[in-house]
């Protein structure tokens, strides 16, 4: 048995869990930030970093304690190095590199990005991850930061296939909503409202699909823009005479038809990388897999021959749990990193990216 704590603070949660073997979460201890910003209408960094300050040390301890252990039963430390909001970074970086000094454990430096993938085997989910025939398997990484689509071979090469040129998915719910007042954060404010609208009463535009009769170049055949929607949705809003003389069937059905635009361009853009690449599975996951209309979406539209997996909604959003349970994989194979480790903003660190076909091993 092998027990690893892990702490996430990339952007506005800070959390962290106690995952034993891997895949066995005892604890997931989340401290969400949400109603400090909501008056910002979005994350503010500095202000990011504070709160992660404050709340670190008795979050830590609150997983220490709903798992039943302390941090002498722990094999190892784990946390996320990035990419996500420098400020909010450096403070679980730092924290975890004091926590494992101060107990002599191993440290491991865990990738987010990576960690959402893998987010969606932890629990009985895992037992899928072992099956033969997982791959290759394409998976859809879409959260407020992310879009993106990786292919994972069998001989466990991870490769981004596409990603979003400009805005993310979950930065596009959250612009919306901002203009829309309808408050933070975007995605479920969206959802709930979209629930009561018509989906097809307004045509918003799907970026690099192709469409109006336009050749797509294989270049952005499986890239995402979701700054042509956001305008889109701007321009839409003034035709109307502002939000002052929009009622609340015009509101629904606005926000209904905008979800619809992003809906689409993830599922069909998924399915048709799945369909080139001809691939066993398609994981989806990240914050905006939360998303119901996205996950019957693609439920209904993925073809039967393929594996779909969709992360549980409680490891969609960021959470401790998957950067445990990765890091596992890690630690079993002996590989650590040292305290001269630094957190990074973007992109994925080639340190800290270790293929998903390896957990399968």
């Amino acid at each position: 048995m092998s027990l690893i704590l892990g702490i996430e603070t990339s952007c506005d949660e800070t959390s962290a869990s106690v995952v034993e073997d891997g895949y066995r979460v005892l604890s997931n201890t989340v401290a969400s930030q949400i109603a400090k910003h909501a008056v910002y209408g979005g994350v503010v960094p500095e202000l990011a970093a504070r709160e992660h300050l404050e709340a670190i040390t008795p979050v830590v301890s609150n997983a220490l304690e709903t798992a039943g252990k302390k941090i002498a039963d722990m094999d190892a430390v784990a946390v996320t190095a990035g990419p996500g909001l420098m400020p909010a970074l450096l403070i679980g970086v730092n924290f975890a590199k004091g926590l494992a000094a101060g107990n002599n454990l191993p440290l491991i430096g865990i990738d987010h990005f990576i960690a959402h993938i893998y987010g969606t085997f932890l629990d009985g989910a895992i037992t899928e991850l072992k099956k033969p025939g997982i791959f290759p398997l394409l998976a859809l990484v879409v959260s407020g930061g992310h879009t993106s689509l990786v292919l994972i071979s069998k001989d466990g090469r991870a490769e981004t296939v596409g990603f979003t040129l400009d805005d993310a998915a979950g930065e596009a719910f959250d612009k919306a909503a901002k203009l829309l007042n309808l408050g933070y954060p975007g995605g479920p404010v969206i959802e709930k409202a979209a629930k009561n609208g018509n989906p097809s009463k307004y045509s918003f535009p799907r970026s690099l699909t192709g469409g109006a009769g336009r050749a797509l170049s294989n270049e952005n055949r499986f890239n995402f823009s979701f700054s042509g929607v956001k305008t889109a949705l701007l321009y839409h809003c003034r035709n109307l005479g502002g939000n002052e003389n929009i009622d609340d069937k015009t509101l629904f059905d606005t926000v209904a038809s905008y979800q619809e635009a992003i809906v689409d361009v993830l599922c069909r853009k998924t399915l048709d990388a799945a369909e080139y690449f001809n691939v066993s599975s398609i994981v989806v996951s990240g914050g905006v897999a939360c998303n119901t209309a996205l996950r019957e979406r693609f439920k209904s539209n993925t073809p039967k021959k393929i594996n779909l997996y969709l992360a549980e909604k409680k490891y969609c959003t960021d959470n401790a749990a998957m950067v445990a349970g990765l890091a596992y994989q890690y630690h079993i194979k002996g590989i650590h990193h040292d305290l001269s480790i630094d957190p990074y903003a973007r992109g994925t660190d080639s340190l800290f990216a270790v293929p998903l076909v390896a957990c399968a091993g």
